[in-house]
């Protein structure tokens, strides 16, 4: 990306150096532990103490037993997250201990990636001078209560987390006694590879608070212990195999289970919408044979909870597993995982002493929504707080494609849960983040990767590289913040300049090799040349253009406004016939999608958008989401973000509102909290929680404003 240093770079002082486990290759599922050194201590309470932290790749943080924190926010580890957190409360005169857990999975995934080193930094300041800088006095030791033989969560996440409860120690207190620890190793000097730079987290610091959770329903059977291996496949199959109980809890909230061995107790807890969150509890009375498990998912299916099988195509097995010791304990898993819906397991033998407690706690941004949008008409008002929900649900440091199956943050997606962030507040540090980080992971060619951050290279999507331009594009317009557009200046010119050479001698692009065209749930045709891949590039052209205007670039506006106009012909010519948009050359489907790029372009002449328009508002009411040849296809919810772009655009407000009434008014009749990823979700792990599907929050308000503008000319 961009070289140099900038405001948001983090100087850590000379002494401070990156700290790992005493041996280089613990790498693979692993959980380190790091205390602070046994003789530090301070001469008096601090005024004011800063901490600045980060770890390679997670850390959760305790201060004099406390639990402080958990960080960092997702990153590239060469341009690393720092937390900067007021630990002022947590401090004390005399001996204070700082103890960090740190866990490196070992490989990438869909919100991390992996450089082959662990590691730990951090650097506190007390009343203005700094104290205590992480080195090798620390001490360090491999948690050995985590296995490191675990399969995945899913291919979009970390491992699943298998944990021996009678290994555990308190080694967060700070009485505990690290003697037997080893010294922290040096892994490189603050600056040094991979951590090239190291920069001010650029989201707020999430807040955890426990959730009451609302029981479902509870079951008792059979274990399955042909299943034991897999912890997920058991508690799946104990689930569904055991008889309804009436498995209650006490006046504190105490359940006490009877179960021989081989028996198991399951309970489920609805948390009323998808969270960030995690399932824990409280066990009295172990007598250390028994096993608990956390599980957690997303929706119901009929009047059950919908437990994914990882044959599937997500890979999902949302469960972690802990064998109980003898007597009282905490089980705690270290990640956040996310869902709606958490369920709890115990296997036997657990005897007439053993009581558990069931916990939930959640994990928000803690957002300030300041722009309230008022609907008088009850059903408007209820898909308002339906759409606000799912945004809220989708935001953790950063925008998350869906809390529960993925938790991964996209190119494309960010573009319309960005307008919905901004119509319901003024903080625009998320939509900032999501163009900075795709910025900062370009590939060599200008391509912008399509997950943030990972290296996720078989998901190359490359449509998303012109919806970063849209977010580009909007951010500039809200923020006037031109200091950053000239930083992306180099990101944009590299990114158009790379798919300006798809073009044929017919004048359409054709996607590279091995690369998706755009993703979407719809049936629409994505044979090539494809018509939404070239208006999309024409819309993005656009826009740049725009930009490069107000920013002074003249040449730039003028080259990239000839090659749009000449893309949106060439376009114009090869699918537009017989009064449809059609998706691809032979016309095998025309869409919703690309009638309405093509109006937002101008590819359709004025004369003919009013046609294109009744076509796309017909087919939306129309409330059968099945395909018939010979049907305008329709878009998926997230695509009907342009349907009601190009109906504001042509000001048919109330065919925009009509249409948000009959398609999201369905899932707020079936008592649905927040909005889905498509309009059936009967497949495989589809979800009932996608950010993308909540722009109606955002065309509300860009209505609602429109029609006061129109008012006020009016007089009316």
């Amino acid at each position: 990306m961009i070289g140099g240093h900038t405001a948001g770079d983090v100087v850590f002082p000379a002494d401070a150096v990156w700290i790992g486990s005493e041996h280089p290759f613990d790498l693979q599922e692993v959980y380190l532990r790091f205390r602070s050194p046994a003789d530090w201590q301070l001469a008096q309470a601090p005024k004011a103490a800063e901490l600045l932290i980060t770890a390679d790749s997670r850390y959760k943080l305790w201060i004099n037993g406390r639990f402080v924190s958990r960080g960092p926010a997702r990153c590239w580890p060469h341009a690393q997250a720092v937390d900067r957190i007021d630990v002022t409360p947590y401090l004390a005169a005399g001996r204070n201990t700082l103890a960090v857990q740190v866990y490196q999975p070992g490989y990438s995934h869909f919100a991390y990636v992996h450089r082959g080193a662990a590691g730990l930094l951090a650097a506190l300041t007390v009343d203005g001078e700094v104290v205590l800088t992480s080195g090798p006095a620390w001490s360090t030791r491999r948690d050995p209560s985590f296995s490191p033989f675990v399969p995945r969560v899913s291919i979009y996440q970390a491992g699943v987390e298998e944990r021996d409860l009678r290994l555990v120690e308190a080694w967060t207190d700070p009485d505990f006694d690290a003697a037997a620890w080893f010294p922290a190793r040096v892994v490189t000097y603050a600056g040094g590879h991979p951590w090239l730079r190291t920069r001010v987290r650029a989201v707020p610091l999430l807040v955890e608070r426990e959730l009451l959770v609302q029981a479902l329903g509870s079951r008792q059977g059979v274990y399955p212990l042909h299943l034991q291996a897999d912890p997920h496949l058991a508690l799946r199959e104990s689930w569904r195999g055991a008889g309804r109980a009436a498995l209650a809890p006490d006046e504190d909230g105490w359940y006490a289970p009877r179960l021989a061995a081989g028996e198991t107790a399951l309970w489920a807890f609805d948390l009323g919408r998808g969270y960030t969150c995690q399932g824990w509890f409280d066990v009295r009375g172990a007598g250390g044979e028994e096993q608990a498990a956390v599980s957690y998912t997303e929706k119901v299916k009929g009047d059950e909870p919908y437990l994914s099988d990882p044959a599937t195509y997500c890979r999902v097995r949302m469960t972690d597993r802990f064998r109980l010791r003898a007597g009282d304990q905490m089980g705690e898993p270290f990640a956040m995982r996310g869902g709606r819906l958490l369920l709890f397991q115990v296997v036997g033998p657990a005897g007439p002493h053993f009581r558990i407690r069931l916990h939930a706690t959640v994990s928000e941004y803690p957002l300030a929504i300041t722009h309230r949008l008022e609907e008088v008409d009850p059903l408007m008002a209820q898909i308002v707080k339906l759409c606000e929900t799912t945004l809220i649900a989708c935001l953790s440091d950063g925008f998350v494609d869906n809390p529960w199956r993925e938790h991964a943050q996209w190119v494309g997606d960010p573009l319309i849960d960005s307008l919905v962030l901004a119509a319901m507040s003024d903080d625009l540090r998320p939509m900032r983040r999501v163009i900075e980080l795709a910025a900062e992971g370009a590939f060599a060619d200008g391509t912008l990767p399509s997950v943030l951050p990972s290296e996720a290279l078989a998901y190359v999507v490359v449509d998303f590289n012109y919806q970063w331009v849209e977010l580009l594009y909007h951010y500039t317009q809200l923020s006037a913040d031109r200091a950053f557009l000239a930083e992306m200046w180099p990101a944009l010119t590299a990114m158009i300049a790379r798919f300006r050479q798809d073009g044929g001698e017919d004048g359409l692009l054709i996607t590279p090799a091995g690369r998706r065209l755009f993703v979407d749930w719809s049936t629409m045709s994505k044979a090539e040349p494809n018509a939404i891949y070239n208006l999309h590039f024409v819309l993005a052209l656009q826009l740049a253009a725009s930009l490069a205007a107000q920013s002074g670039h003249a040449a730039e506006a003028a080259e990239w406004t000839a090659v749009a106009a000449a893309l949106r012909q060439a376009a114009r010519e090869a699918f537009w016939r017989d009064g449809c948009w059609y998706d691809d050359r032979e016309g095998a489907t025309y869409s919703q999608l690309a009638a309405a790029l093509a109006v937002l372009t101008g590819a359709a002449e004025p004369a003919e958008a009013p046609a294109l328009l009744d076509a796309v508002v017909a087919r939306s009411l129309d409330l059968d989401d099945g395909h018939m040849a010979g049907k305008m296809v329709i878009a998926s919810p997230y695509m009907h973000h342009r349907v009601l772009e190009a109906l504001r655009q042509h000001r048919r407000y109330d065919e925009a509102i009509a249409i948000i009434r009959a398609r999201w008014g369905r899932w707020v009749e079936g008592g649905h909290p927040t909005a889905w990823e498509n309009w059936n979700v009967d497949f495989p792990d589809g979800s009932e929680c996608h950010g993308f599907s909540s722009h109606p929050r955002y065309h509300l308000a860009e209505i609602a404003k429109a029609l006061d503008v129109q008012r006020a000319r009016t007089g009316s």
